[in-house]
């Protein structure tokens, strides 16, 4: 039976729909900072912290060279319209825009949070669109507090988390986290404007029927500057509320009242999808993390170099062998590799911001060690590798040694958490070459704040929006 998550009337008390709120639509109106587990919360702020660390290195690559471009050529305010400022840019776009290009910038470098039974990313969309809407807010005199903003956060990622579920139970492809993340958005986006709750529904019904259903494995067989749909589905669900405002309609959203998406409605607010958020160690995808993972306690264990090892074998499931990428001529299919990042691992003992450049390309000790890598399917990983992701490695040495791990998955899930030590090293590792540390520091102590009874987002401006300065003694690295 359908979770009646909107409560349907006959049309004859149409007109009284929005006096009386349906579980969906209290959810997201309803909530309150003190309903939210402390736990939940401090998910959140990690994932916060997390996310604008990549948006720091994000805002450097190609990718964010060139969405910013577009964002500033073709999505610019109107001068009766709301206006939210480019990320570490400053320059005012429209809040679609502003979201697009943020969304892009955080998708260049895979190494942003994620939710292994939805397959995909909330992150990469939820916190670029909150800014937007946010800075919206805040030119229009409405500054969001620090509450408020986890408060929208936590909701959007629940939303996005849920429809996604539903969106992948119920359809035979893989679509990219843009397709649900949109819905997020639009639940968040509603809340965040104050929208009448009936348009709440036309918002998530505008945004799901729009969002990029985009086929994420032709990007995995095909790795170029697509990524994960986030872009899309950014825009999609930012704009989707603003036209929703404006009173423009949309079909139901299937994946929120759909009879087969009940299963995933049913406990909201009850319980959160959100304990299933993950973070990872590596700018790449997260298929690969466990073969990474052992390789990288193998050569560990053994005191072993690059040197000493003549082939390598990667046991794992099947998407994550579709990852291939033996000779990755790009940034793109580096990132959706799994042979030269392994290969990256065992050369240098680390896969960090320094490893995702032209250079790692051509080194020939890394090359020579993706070539003679050999990647194995097997049934026991497809079978085991649904809600987690798993692999084995053998190195096979020079003098004829096999070494072989145990079954790994990667380190930053669930049960197996980075501490909050080893976020603040990520963000700080990503974060300061581009930034500068003393900027750095100043983000990590106002995300800490956020919750501060006190507490406004006015601290985002300067720190997040302020242009990168090259010629800062503050500021070094890599700059757009």
């Amino acid at each position: 039976m359908a979770v009646d998550v909107f409560k349907l009337r006959p049309s004859s008390v149409q007109q009284n729909r929005a006096l009386v709120m349906s579980p969906f639509q209290t959810f997201v109106y309803h909530t309150q900072f003190e309903d939210i587990p402390v736990d939940v919360l401090a998910i959140m702020k990690r994932s916060l912290l997390d996310t604008i660390g990549v948006a720091a290195v994000g805002s450097t690559t190609e990718i964010g060279r060139i969405t910013s471009s577009y964002a500033r050529q073709h999505c610019c305010a109107g001068p009766q319209g709301p206006k939210a400022r480019l990320l570490f840019d400053a320059t005012a776009a429209s809040p679609a825009g502003a979201a697009f290009y943020g969304a892009f910038a955080i998708d260049s470098i895979d190494a942003h949070d994620g939710h292994s039974p939805v397959k995909g990313h909330a992150g990469s969309s939820i916190l670029p669109a909150l800014l937007a809407f946010c800075d919206a807010l805040r030119a229009g005199g409405k500054p969001v507090t620090g509450r408020e903003f986890l408060t929208a956060i936590a909701i959007g990622y629940e939303v996005a988390y849920r429809s996604g579920l539903a969106l992948h139970a119920t359809t035979s492809d893989y679509h990219t986290s843009g397709a649900w993340t949109a819905v997020g958005i639009a639940a968040m986006g509603a809340r965040l404007l104050r929208l009448p709750p009936e348009h709440l529904r036309q918002a998530i019904g505008i945004a799901e029927y729009h969002g990029p259903r985009s086929q994420m494995m032709r990007c995995i067989d095909h790795p170029t500057m697509l990524r994960d749909g986030a872009g899309w589905g950014t825009m999609t669900g930012v704009t989707a509320v603003y036209m929703a405002e404006l009173g423009f309609t949309g079909a139901p959203a299937v994946t929120v009242e759909g009879e087969d998406a009940a299963e995933f409605w049913s406990d909201l607010g009850a319980r959160w999808e959100i304990f299933n958020t993950h973070y990872k160690r590596y700018p790449i995808c997260r298929w690969a993390h466990p073969a990474i993972d052992a390789a990288h306690t193998l050569m560990d264990k053994h005191g072993l170099k690059s040197q000493d090892i003549e082939k390598v074998r990667i046991q794992t499931f099947h998407n994550a062998i579709r990852l291939a990428g033996y000779d990755p001529q790009s940034m793109d299919e580096l990132s959706y590799s799994i042979a030269y990042p392994t290969a990256i691992m065992i050369a240098r003992g680390k896969i960090g911001i320094d490893e995702l450049s032209p250079e790692v390309l051509a080194d020939p000790e890394i090359r020579r060690l993706s070539l003679a890598t050999q990647l194995l399917e097997t049934e026991h990983y497809n079978k085991i590798s649904v809600r987690e992701r798993w692999a084995d490695v053998t190195l096979y040495l020079k003098d004829g040694t096999a070494l072989q791990s145990a079954p790994h998955k990667p380190k930053g899930d669930p049960d197996d958490p980075l501490s909050d030590a080893e976020i603040s090293e990520k963000f700080h590792r990503f974060a300061e070459p581009v930034l500068g540390a003393k900027r750095a520091g100043r983000i990590v102590s106002a995300v800490a704040a956020t919750d501060a009874e006190d507490a406004t987002i006015q601290w985002h401006g300067q720190l997040l929006y302020a242009p990168t300065a090259p010629h800062s003694p503050d500021a070094t690295g890599p700059k757009r």
